[in-house]
């Protein structure tokens, strides 16, 4: 029994698929069954998985040489998705199935011993190429791991004995409704200025570093960040999505429209938090992407790790470099951070005394690093929440007034770069915030007491245009000015002192 057959697959690179070809070749010679095409371990793997699943669904294996080719073969292919089109190749090329069943289609699943059609993790990555390669996708049944796209048809595939017929049913991805999130600002009592930094950092895009004694609140003011974040537009809930189905990790919550928000310990490693591994796969700054990154206990990240997010905070995306060739990885995201001042906590504190030495502090504070901090737009003083405020829970700003202000901001801003054709350039925020001659001299002189650098000088200036747009005013004035300069040159502790 001899015969050759060709089935479409992919394999993953970064966050997309990468269409391969799937040669199947049974011929003379001694038996075996053998995959070329530079597999990995779970690729090689597919062998045993294909076997015991044709025989358990009363297909035959041929008792020939079997070859299996994976084109290109200068491309290295991962991942226990190939195990059904393997097995579609095989059956197409003994004969036992209609070939005309492969024909347009692109295949992705794992197989269970007994013939499942088990889902793999990058589906909604194989859908996109399927339909930018104008075929249908053919996979496991996960509604809850696909999104509806225009142009392209679904197709599930319970078991290898449904390819006897070809009758595949149609596959309806879920359609998530937003779930409101549980957390509110009501809940905290006092911090006005530090709810107001978060809301001028939602507003804007801009990054945070809140500095204060331990339980001052700083977690549950970074907890309650996205319940003031508008829901994501259509796009950027497919980015999202993309980059957590490559991941292997729940969408649904994204096609609903909320915003990803990852807060990783500070135990993570380089691969973990930037992204890496063999096969490269995101990080936690990908994973937060079109969202927010928060960083607890800031000082307590290795200093390597941390200065690995500096790049992406600039350019949005992380590249991962490998010797066969370069992954990108898209990484816009919103960084907040959150430190204790000293080791002990009770640095600047004014009802409790620290115990460290001043190089103890010192040090501490250098293990965050002046480059990153330099790249944060917004830092506060978290000071130690009191009694009152405590006792007073339930009676804050609520989130839904708070986010009514950010929803008007960013609409303004957005009404206003259409206007004046703003491009987002540095030349384009100058002339955007169009500073009187007196303002223009007092900012100069506040930049140059404060030491600030070019970088600084910018992100600053971007975050007294937030506020302006926050205002509906078409310039900036002396007063955004200021609000934006309080939140940069900071008279509390900290390495932004």
């Amino acid at each position: 029994m001899y015969g050759r057959f060709a089935v479409k697959g992919a394999t993953l690179r970064g966050v997309e698929a990468v269409p391969v070809d799937v040669e199947v070749c049974v011929g003379s010679g001694i038996p075996a069954f053998c995959v070329v095409g530079m597999p990995d371990a779970a690729v090689q793997e597919a062998r045993e998985r294909v076997r015991a699943a044709l025989r358990a669904t009363g297909f035959s294996m041929p008792n020939e040489r079997v070859v299996v080719n994976l084109a290109p073969g200068s491309l290295r292919k991962t991942g226990s998705g190939f195990d059904l089109p393997i097995a579609v190749g095989l059956l197409a090329a003994t004969g036992q199935v209609d070939p005309r069943i492969a024909e347009g289609a692109l295949f992705a699943g794992e197989l269970s011993l007994e013939g499942a059609v088990r889902p793999v993790d990058g589906l909604l990555a194989y859908a996109l190429r399927a339909r930018d390669l104008g075929m249908r996708l053919v996979c496991a049944e996960a509604p809850e791991r696909l999104v509806a796209i225009d142009g392209l048809e679904l197709r599930a595939a319970r078991t290898l004995a449904d390819f006897r017929t070809g009758a595949f049913a149609l596959l309806s991805p879920a359609r998530p409704s937003r779930a409101r999130s549980a957390l509110d600002f009501r809940d905290i009592s006092g911090h006005d200025m530090a709810k107001r930094a978060l809301q001028i950092a939602a507003a804007g895009r801009h990054g945070v570093l809140m500095m204060g004694p331990p339980g001052s609140g700083k977690t549950m003011l970074a907890s309650r960040l996205p319940s003031i974040l508008p829901p994501l537009e259509e796009h950027e809930a497919l980015e999202a999505a993309l980059v957590h189905s490559v991941a292997g990790e729940d969408v649904g919550r994204l096609l609903g429209g909320e915003r990803p928000f990852r807060s990783p310990h500070h135990s993570a490693t380089t691969a973990g938090l930037v992204g890496g591994g063999s096969p490269p796969r995101p990080g936690e700054i990908s994973l937060a992407h079109r969202g927010v990154l928060f960083l607890d206990e800031l000082p307590e990240f290795k200093p390597s790790v941390l200065q690995g997010i500096r790049q992406p905070l600039e350019s949005g995306r992380v590249t991962v470099t490998r010797a066969d060739g370069n992954v990108t990885f898209p990484a816009r995201f919103m960084l907040v951070a959150a430190a204790n001042p000293c080791p002990c906590g009770y640095y600047g504190d004014a009802e409790r005394d620290c115990t460290c030495t001043s190089a103890q502090v010192s040090a501490y504070q250098n293990r965050i690093g002046g480059p990153l901090v330099d790249r944060i737009d917004l830092h506060i003083d978290v000071g130690r929440t009191r009694p009152r405020d405590v006792l007073g829970t339930g009676g804050g700003t609520s989130s839904d007034d708070m986010r009514a202000a950010v929803m008007a901001a960013r609409e303004y801003t957005s009404w206003r770069r259409a206007r004046a054709e703003d491009d987002g350039s540095a030349e384009a925020l100058v002339r955007s915030c169009a500073l009187a001659p007196d303002d223009e001299g007092f900012f100069e002189e506040a930049a140059r007491a404060g030491r600030m650098s070019g970088r600084a000088i910018m992100r600053t200036l971007a975050v007294a245009r937030t506020v302006a747009d926050m205002d509906e005013t078409a310039s900036v004035g002396r007063g955004h000015l200021c609000e934006a300069l309080a939140f940069r040159l900071r008279e509390g502790v900290g390495p932004c002192s």
